[in-house]
């Protein structure tokens, strides 16, 4: 089992940058496929980005991508969601999410998620 908690969200004018990190608890990280979704108000959790376990191989949606990379650091236990070029419809809360085995965009698959991190970007 893993225990995620993410951090760094805030106000950021668009354009502006942010970097959000995800803390997972556990000696397995290695083990799991981790993925950034979002939700934003009257809206459905939507994917942004995932990570392989090793890091080598990353998926991004096409309205983020170009824009945020995700990175992750196993011997820290962190992933990373940096974010460039923001814009507001941006504006949500982001949840980090772990997966076993799946690798891909589909919400229900991700077995452990954090409580979420709101940014919110100012037009």
């Amino acid at each position: 089992q893993v225990q995620l908690v993410e951090s760094g969200g805030g106000l950021v004018q668009a354009g502006g940058s942010l970097r959000l990190s995800c803390a997972a608890s556990g000696r397995t990280f290695s083990s799991y496929n981790m993925a950034w979704f979002r939700q934003a108000p009257e809206k459905e959790r939507e994917f942004v980005a995932v990570i392989s376990r090793t890091g080598v191989s990353t998926y991004y949606a096409d309205s983020v991508k170009g824009r945020f990379t995700i990175s992750r650091d196993n011997a820290k236990n962190l992933v990373y969601l940096q974010m460039n070029s923001l814009k507001s419809e941006d504006t949500a809360v982001y949840y980090c999410a772990a997966a076993r085995a799946y690798y891909g965009s589909s919400g229900p698959a991700y077995a452990y998620w954090g409580q979420g991190t709101q940014v919110t970007v100012s037009s």
